[in-house]
């Protein structure tokens, strides 16, 4: 499958093959839906935490005597029934997390990736070469593309300039060939791909078949 390369002025220059064992996959949602939760759990904090009764200062005095005051007979002021006492089966940190076999990412990288093929929201650009970080040419470009909502942009390496540039732009995000990911793919309105990454995408998913 051939689709078309434009430069940074939105001008076809090309074309580039997109392999279709990864851009023409069999979209499968619920490998995607499985990935996309594990990336999720995996940001969790887990920091929520309650203080069990042998966590809450006092209790060491009995209240009051056992008998003789007409009032219940308690025997510490941090039982949980009372007012600032401990808290029973209450949450302590955890980790929400939890991993796939390395197959099954793949196979939800691929199906992610043919769907914004399939949903003609991917793009193939020449080139973006940054001598120096510049917001300001960056979003430029990204008008001349006529690209409107969230956009990930896909580079065969990390570029330092490119990604500065990236930062102040509400909606774009720039990864790596090796940083992306099922959530972020679909989390996109565009994809765009700079030219050189298409074969190393390839090179990543199609190794150990």
């Amino acid at each position: 499958m051939n689709v078309d390369v434009v430069n940074i002025d939105n001008k076809i220059v090309g074309e580039v093959e997109l392999t279709d064992a990864v851009f023409k996959t069999e979209v499968k949602e619920s490998v995607m839906h499985q990935v996309v939760r594990m990336q999720l759990a995996n940001r969790r904090r887990g920091t929520a935490s309650t203080k069990q009764r042998a966590e809450v200062r006092g209790g060491g005095r009995k209240p009051w005597k056992q008998k003789g005051t007409g009032r219940a007979r308690s025997g510490s002021n941090n039982s949980p029934l009372w007012v600032g006492g401990g808290v029973t089966f209450g949450p302590q940190p955890r980790s929400y997390a939890f991993s796939v076999p390395k197959k099954v990412k793949r196979l939800a990288l691929k199906s992610a990736l043919s769907c914004k093929q399939n949903d003609g929201e991917l793009i193939v650009i020449k080139e973006l070469n940054f001598e120096k970080p510049s917001t300001r040419r960056l979003a430029a470009i990204i008008h001349k593309l006529d690209i409107a909502g969230r956009v990930l942009i896909v580079n065969n390496e990390k570029n330092e300039n490119l990604l500065k540039s990236s930062r102040n732009i509400p909606g774009v995000k720039v990864l790596p060939v090796a940083g992306i990911n099922v959530y972020d793919i679909l989390s996109a309105d565009r994809l765009m791909i700079v030219q050189p990454a298409v074969e190393a995408i390839k090179d990543r998913l199609m190794q150990n078949g």
